[in-house]
């Protein structure tokens, strides 16, 4: 059965499922301020219901998938959903920052492994040759998310109150179920049988997957930790009201919406070369924008082109680690998923503790520079080695990819 515009159904279902898991991650980015006086604390400290989230995603990741990988990937999916609506829920109903903490946490630990299992599913519903395009669309999910979710959210949350975002949630969160139930085939657990976790520890022996597992770290960390602190930054520096937030949110979307797509094109075809040129520019974007953030057209401008190029590089980080772990997937894909969120709460918490120290909401911008350096330069280490050894990894089966370098 196929959904919009050809495209598989539980394709369909997935990218669902990742604009809730989407929603629930990025929206909080832009109410802050909102939970912070709620809860009477400072703005550091609401960011940490940021780096919690994602630390939480980076544990769940690895541990939920390891967990689960006797099972039938549908059954997985459909309880990770349900804990997911539990989370957002206990997050709507939260009197304290403790409580919130707990529903970030609960939602969180669904997130990495939904992704992880959700990929390798992805992938094996499309040729070969569209592998990190199938994935790309699921990550459309998340980018969805961020053009229209996020500032939507945002907007609700500013009207009727934050709670109202999260209440809104819980009801997507159902409908993604819904979703996963009807269109995602319950395939046998063939890939996830008992035995098959040894042969996925085993994909780490590559260093290959664990440079590309740190290229995602920085990264993404880069780009996260700078929009971790983006309000604040868009009223104190660039000088918008606070009720352009939203619609500024979605210069930001429509910049992640196109670069993850055109990324997953790009990485279809050339996945190492388009990781580096894409760790390239995010370096120079998170310069500039530190550089003309006090100018609101020009902060306009440099918020697109941070969405675009650090969410243009995703499809290939995971497919990079996807390639190197051929043989057995699924952990490792898990592995990433958290490798993504690791970044997030590093990023954010760096970024934290700039503020803190009295730099400004520039330094955060200042801080993903750095760590997108230093994901360039993992990068190049990576692409470097594979050269030297003259052996290409063995290449993914038919049922995920046939990307190349």
């Amino acid at each position: 059965m196929s959904g919009a515009r050809g495209l598989p159904a539980g394709l369909v279902a997935l990218a669902l499922g990742g604009f809730g898991i989407g929603l629930t991650e990025f929206v909080i980015l832009g109410l802050l301020p909102e939970v912070a006086a709620d809860f009477a604390v400072t703005i550091p400290q609401a960011g940490h219901l940021v780096s919690g989230y994602a630390l939480s995603v980076a544990v769940g990741g690895v541990l939920v998938t390891a967990g689960t990988a006797a099972m039938r990937p549908k059954r997985v999916l459909v309880w990770l959903m349900v804990f997911f609506i539990a989370g957002n829920f206990l997050s709507a109903i939260a009197d304290t920052y403790a409580v919130m903490m707990a529903g970030r946490i609960v939602a969180a630990l669904c997130h990495g492994a939904f992704f992880g299992i959700g990929s390798v599913l992805a992938a094996s519903l499309v040729p070969p040759h569209r592998s990190a395009q199938a994935i790309s669309i699921m990550f459309a999910g998340l980018t969805v998310a961020n053009v229209l979710g996020v500032p939507l959210g945002t907007l609700l949350g500013q009207n009727l109150g934050w709670r109202s975002t999260f209440w809104t949630i819980t009801v997507i969160g159902v409908v993604a179920l819904a979703g996963l139930l009807r269109f995602i085939p319950d395939r046998a657990a063939d890939e996830r049988a008992p035995g098959q976790l040894r042969r996925e520890v085993a994909a780490f022996a590559s260093g290959q997957v664990w440079l590309s597992i740190l290229v995602t770290v920085f990264g993404f960390g880069a780009m996260f930790g700078a929009f971790t602190y983006i309000a604040p930054l868009l009223t104190d520096v660039a000088g918008y009201p606070s009720d352009a937030v939203p619609w500024l949110l979605v210069v930001f979307g429509v910049g992640l919406f196109a670069g993850n797509l055109a990324g997953g094109k790009a990485a279809d075809r050339f996945l190492d070369r388009t990781l580096l040129t894409l760790l390239g520019a995010l370096v120079l974007v998170l310069g500039g924008f530190a550089l003309v953030a006090g100018s609101p057209w020009a902060a306009a401008g440099a918020l697109f082109l941070l969405g675009s190029v650090g969410f243009a590089s995703v499809p290939g980080m995971q497919m990079r680690v996807l390639r190197f772990a051929s043989s057995a997937p699924t952990l490792a894909s898990g592995v990433n998923i958290s490798a993504f969120n690791l970044g997030n709460a590093i990023g954010a918490w760096l970024g934290g503790l700039t503020i803190a120290a009295g730099f400004g909401y520039r330094s955060p911008l200042v801080v993903g520079a750095v760590l997108a350096l230093v994901a360039l330069v993992l990068m190049t280490s990576a692409t470097l080695s594979d050269r030297r050894s003259r052996t290409d990894p063995a290449p993914l089966t038919t049922s995920l990819t046939g990307t190349t370098v």
